[in-house]
């Protein structure tokens, strides 16, 4: 296994290929500031850019998952002109971005509270599960402000509905609300949460790497469209590619062989 530990963020690779990303700043609730901003942002990138990676797991430190923003930025933000603030959100959105657009998959293991830009980390994941004592909160309107890099990740979360309601009361809600409008998809007791993550990332590792990949931009290319010739068309040159390719041929002979296929060796 391979370490290496940033300021505020600990990173480990295990020889499966599966890397975990863990925030460590529990003395403030894994808060954000700038400096986490950005490492995590090259951290994302580096991960996607990683052959030797798999899947990716999110976790934090503590009592917490993430409280938001970290007080101390916030008192620089507010005496930030627009155009500093413009370019701090940016950097607050490409962070999430990258963590949502990673092309391996993405799991969020929740053991704590996780406020605004908390809940966009936990939205941008392909799966999330937590405990009982996680409580999730969009607070942004009780400072003045909006959820405005992360909404598009907690909209395509929760559907326009919840987070219509979220975004104007600013309201936590507890686990079980949580797995009922989607943000998480399950609630385990805190001392199954490592050992239930652990039955995902199995799940994920007996899967073709590039595969998965190809079924994350699949998800992301039909969302929301509608099912007309375009869409059949894509959908058809999608699966075809992947017949063709080398590790869909694998995976198909494979199969019929009654064989363990190569990635899984």
């Amino acid at each position: 296994m391979t370490d290496t530990s940033p300021v505020a963020v600990v990173v480990s690779t295990d020889d499966r290929g599966v890397a975990r990303v863990t925030m460590a700043r529990p003395e403030i609730h894994n808060a954000f500031d700038d400096k986490l901003i950005a490492e995590l942002t090259r951290i994302f990138r580096a991960l996607d850019d990683d052959p030797a990676v798999r899947v990716v797991v999110l976790a934090a430190e503590g009592k917490s998952f993430s409280a938001g923003a970290d007080l101390n930025w916030m008192r620089r933000m507010a005496g930030y002109s627009r155009d500093e603030n413009l370019t701090d959100a940016g950097a607050l959105g490409a962070m999430v971005r990258a963590l949502n657009d990673l092309s391996k998959p993405t799991l969020a293991l929740v053991q704590g509270a996780a406020y605004g830009g908390g809940v966009g980390l936990v939205a941008a994941c392909d799966i999330a599960i937590a405990t009982p004592r996680a409580k999730f909160a969009l607070t942004e309107v009780k400072l003045g402000i909006i959820p405005a890099v992360i909404s598009p990740y907690v909209i395509n979360a929760i559907g326009l509905r919840w987070a219509r309601r979220l975004f104007v009361t600013a309201e936590a809600i507890d686990a079980d609300r949580a797995r009922e409008i989607g943000l998480i998809h399950e609630v385990v007791a805190a001392e199954e949460l490592e050992a239930a993550g652990e039955r995902l990332v199995q799940l994920m590792l007996a899967n073709g790497p590039e595969a998965m990949a190809a079924a994350k931009d699949l998800a992301f290319a039909v969302a929301g469209r509608p099912i007309d010739d375009a869409v059949v068309a894509d959908t058809a040159a999608r699966i075809a590619d992947r017949r063709a390719s080398d590790e869909g041929r694998e995976g198909l002979t494979a199969f019929l062989e009654k064989r363990t296929p190569s990635w899984r060796g």
